[in-house]
């Protein structure tokens, strides 16, 4: 069997959205009483609207989409995995998704993002952002004083 396109990925919804309720264990580990699980396009949607000179993060994703679902939060697995898918099926589609001024926490730049980092380095940069790598042997990179270049109101 063959394996799947990103735009197939993206296109999948799997019975998505939805939102279910937590376990004890889960609502202690997770802090909520309900949590959205997105589909693939509506992460999809909401990095697509990041203006430019702007950045958004996993965290400020989630949170829109427990809002849109009206749950306590968002699926942080999913979320991630659908990020990475977007990012990947922009590239098939060869739309303008600009996957790149999507962050990990912290403001951090996804190592799993196509070309990564070098392309999020060099469109980052394109754009006005400062770049700080961090570790010497588990290196990472950080957009600086992204917490001022927020965007939350989408």
């Amino acid at each position: 069997m063959a394996r799947k396109t990103y735009i197939q990925k993206l296109n999948d919804t799997k019975e998505l959205p939805k939102v279910v309720k937590l376990n004890e264990k889960e609502r202690k580990r997770l802090g909520g009483k309900t949590m959205a699980i997105a589909k693939p396009t509506d992460i999809y949607a909401i990095m697509k609207k990041v203006p430019k000179k702007r950045v958004i993060t996993l965290s400020e994703i989630r949170k829109i989409v427990s809002e849109k679902y009206d749950a306590d939060i968002c699926c942080p697995l999913t979320t991630g995995i659908f990020v990475n898918i977007s990012a990947h099926a922009s590239l098939e589609l060869k739309d303008d998704l600009p996957y790149w001024r999507t962050l990990k926490s912290g403001g951090e730049l996804n190592p799993k993002f196509p070309n990564a980092p070098d392309e999020q380095i060099a469109l980052l940069q394109s754009e006005g952002f400062t770049i700080v790598k961090k570790g010497r042997k588990n290196i990472r990179y950080f957009v600086k004083d992204y917490d001022k270049y927020l965007v939350s109101d989408i």
